[in-house]
């Protein structure tokens, strides 16, 4: 065994880190004490104190046996060290996930050292003792899920510290000369430089001053920031796409097929500026037309391995938040180049359809084209076109505000192309109940949207809900994503398909549809959970539908969409469950999705005759864009509950209505029915009562009153605290005075519990006496548990 340093300062982790390794291999062999110091590199006091203490230890924990005169051997079981991530938890119940898709195991905050949200780690299996749950202790980090961490500054004569509500259990302390100018009160992004072993706090260092807490874009930018998100473009990477040539040759014109001349229109949201998709339509014959779904040619500007492009792999998707857009392609690139904006010639990669009256494929192919938009619609335009039968008024059909060269709307009269919009609407109506005939799943989750003044305040909120022109967009758009993903996957027998990125989803979990199946029956639903995949996707179909228009609708669809597997991006074609498709991929969007943009470069590749590419290596790229998606997809959600928040602070005190939306044993969550705005209302604060939870059923009960509050149940309550740090509401019930508990009999007396010794318990004039009624025996002194408890809720885990 060599002979550690001698003059390396020794720490527990380290002394235990090494003794295992020893152990582990060797094992069977005994060592005694000497021999021990010596492989630790322990030669004085303190360090061998600290080799014996640690001995003690793994002892305890069943790792060693002793003999009691100073010999250890390695215990009769396996030492598990084992990878995979850490987990933190607010209410210091840390969790380890196994890389090989083990349970979850407990790390106690004592055996985190120092592990971080989401690091990926390496720990040791602590022996299970008797009555105790599965625990790990972590030995290394082997690589840290982020460096930065963002939140408050405040400022000492010294020193610094940023106060930081999620992700660390403790601030990061900043030494003055690190401070690069932040002030108390600003909000930065901090990046931790050294953790001492015996320290708690980590020590950083600012890079990024974000503004002064509180203002608009230095929140958003502090979401962005938490999730490490970009919240600028590279100044080269803008400058690259300044040089990139707009204009269209004559050259390039002739090598692809030409709709210049029919009509062809954009449908997208009244604020949208990057138009991807458009449509054409143009009658072939008697009850059959041609429809062209034609995508922005982002592989014609963006070339692979520049640096543009290696930036927009990087980011893989543009993010949306609430109040703005942090695209994946510079804005010149995506809002002007390659967006189809109308009344300009632009580049396309197209989907052409021949269909009939029945929306039946006649005929597919897929060509590098030239269009150029008749009109951009808005969705709200479309809609109206499509509710009154092509009868839009010119009010109907404006967008006040729109310059007439981008929207289009100056250059053609009321009504035009009306009847293109209708016939594809008719068309799409028949190819979503073919859809869900397959077996598609439908989850119509509204959208929360805002309305934001110029300083980016939300004055007022509302729900979108998607209507016949979201989805006429929706059915072409699945169509040509699927039938791309036909066109290289279907290949002639005893040939291989070439590799593809395909967007796969797979069956649910088996145990989360029986978790399903228990939820619902709570309702007096069934829902099928056994049977080929169709069966069960026809069973959920038919769940969604019983349940629409109920109180229980919207928890029912929440804990359905959690059974369902996350869609992800990969080689492997396994089809899209949700979708009920056996081929599916992303071809519709490469201005916002990376994924796409290797699409479109492989079907040309491919057409040209091009070789298959590395499943490997496009597997890792799938990998990195499906990541970025969820970790997109987390920002977005968190700019949504930070407004919200926001919105509800101007209205504290406020009444509203609103339906419980989750319970749990420390209180009930409620959301508002109009806003969607979801807060807490802490079991401490349910003054009628002790009221107790019902796991099996989903609710909470009182005791005395037997008063029930159960999920979708609708509520009167008021808005208490909004706290913006960490996006989260406070709610209080507005409970019905008309409500009257029962009086106790004669002569019995109410328990300690019930006589306003528990936190949130009725006063003793709810019992129907008076304090000054004093009756025999009523002057002793409460028992010690009767005592009023002091403290907080728990927190939502």
């Amino acid at each position: 065994m060599a002979k550690k340093t001698t003059g390396t300062r020794l720490n527990k982790k380290e002394v235990r880190n090494r003794l295992l390794v020893v152990f582990e291999h060797s094992a069977g062999a005994t060592y005694n004490v000497k021999s021990l110091f010596r492989a630790v590199g322990a030669v004085n006091h303190p360090a061998k104190m600290l080799v014996l203490d640690t001995l003690a230890d793994l002892v305890a924990d069943d790792f060693l046996t002793t003999d009691g005169t100073g010999h250890y051997r390695h215990a009769e079981r396996d030492v598990q060290i084992i990878e995979g991530v850490f987990r933190r938890k607010r209410n210091g119940h840390n969790v380890f996930v196994p890389d090989d898709g083990g349970k979850d195991i407990l790390v106690t905050e004592r055996n985190a050292h120092h592990a971080l949200d989401g690091d990926h780690v390496r720990v040791t299996m602590l022996a299970r003792r008797r009555g105790h749950t599965r625990e790990a202790e972590v030995t290394e980090i082997i690589r840290r899920a982020r460096e930065t961490f963002v939140g408050r500054l405040h400022v000492e004569r010294n020193y610094a510290f940023l106060v930081n509500e999620r992700g660390l259990a403790t601030d990061i302390f900043i030494p003055a000369d690190a401070l690069h100018g932040g002030k108390t009160g600003d909000k930065a992004v901090v990046k931790i430089t050294d953790w001492p072993e015996d320290s708690k706090s980590p020590v950083g260092e600012v890079v990024d001053i974000l503004g002064a807490e509180g203002e608009n874009d230095t929140e958003m930018h502090a979401i962005l920031a938490e999730y490490g998100l970009p919240y600028h473009y590279p100044e080269a990477i803008e400058h690259a796409a300044e040089r990139i040539e707009p204009g269209i040759t004559a050259e390039e014109i002739a090598r692809r097929e030409d709709f210049r001349d029919v009509p062809t229109f954009t449908i997208d949201p009244r604020d949208a500026k990057d138009f991807d998709d458009a449509l054409s339509i143009r009658p072939l014959g008697e009850d059959r037309w041609e429809v062209g779904v034609h995508i922005a040619d982002v592989s014609h500007y963006v070339k692979e391995d520049s640096a543009i492009d290696r930036e927009a792999f990087d980011r893989a998707t543009s993010v949306y938040l609430v109040d703005r857009t942090i695209p994946m392609l510079p804005e010149r690139l995506c809002n002007f180049i390659c967006s189809l904006r109308p009344n300009e010639e632009k580049l396309a990669y197209s989907a052409i359809f021949e269909m009939n009256e029945k929306a039946e494929i006649l005929k597919f192919h897929i060509a590098k084209t030239v269009i150029e938009s008749n009109r951009r619609f808005t969705y709200e335009e479309a809609q109206n076109i499509i509710e009154r039968n092509g009868q839009a008024s010119a009010d109907d059909l404006a967008l006040p505000g729109d310059h007439p060269a981008v929207d289009g709307s100056a250059a053609h009269p009321v009504g035009e192309w009306a009847a293109e919009i209708l016939l594809l609407d008719r068309l799409a109506k028949q190819l979503r109940a073919r859809r869900f005939k397959a077996g598609s799943i439908g989850f119509d989750r509204a959208e929360v949207r805002f309305e934001i003044d110029d300083k980016g305040h939300p004055i007022s909120t509302y729900v979108k809900v998607a209507k016949d022109a979201n989805k006429l967009v929706e059915e072409f758009m699945l169509l040509a994503n699927r039938s791309v993903a036909e066109h290289i996957a279907v290949v002639p027998k005893g040939k291989q398909p070439k590799v593809l990125p395909y967007r796969i989803h797979d069956v649910p979990d088996p145990e989360k549809l029986e978790k399903l199946r228990g939820f619902v029956a709570k309702f007096g639903y069934k829902v099928r959970t056994e049977g080929t995949k169709t069966e069960i996707s026809h069973a959920l179909n038919d769940l969604l539908g019983e349940v629409k228009g109920k109180k229980e609708e919207n928890v029912v669809e929440i804990v359905a969409l959690r059974a369902m597997m996350k869609a992800r991006y990969s080689v492997h074609n396994i089809g899209h469950y949700g979708l009920m498709f056996r081929h599916y991929t992303h071809f519709t969007s490469p201005i916002r999705r990376y994924p796409d943009l290797m699409v479109h470069r492989l079907l040309a590749k491919y057409a040209e005759g091009g070789r298959s590419v590395s499943a490997k290596k496009y597997e890792e790229l799938c990998e990195h864009c499906s990541e970025r998606e969820q970790v997109a997809a987390t920002a977005e959600r968190a700019s949504i509950k930070y407004k919200q928040a926001e919105f509800m602070a101007d209205r504290i005190g406020q009444e509203f209505d609103g339906v419980i939306s989750g319970v749990t044993e420390f209180g009930i969550y409620v959301e508002d029915i109009l806003t969607k705005c979801e807060g807490m209302v802490p079991l401490r604060d349910l003054s009628s009562d002790y009221y107790e939870f019902d796991e099996d059923n989903y609710r909470l009960v009182g005791r005395r009153t037997k008063r029930i509050y159960n999920l979708g149940d609708k509520v009167r309550f008021r808005v208490e605290r909004a706290n913006l740090e960490r996006r989260q509401l406070d709610f209080s019930l507005v409970e019905d005075d008309s409500y009257i508990p029962p009086v106790p009999k004669k002569g019995q007396r109410p328990s300690p519990k019930q006589a306003g010794k528990h936190p949130g318990a009725p006063s003793p004039e709810a019992f129907g006496r008076k304090k000054a009624n004093k009756k025999a025996g009523s002057s002793k002194k409460p028992k010690k548990g009767g005592a009023k408890k002091k403290g907080g809720a728990k927190k939502r885990k």
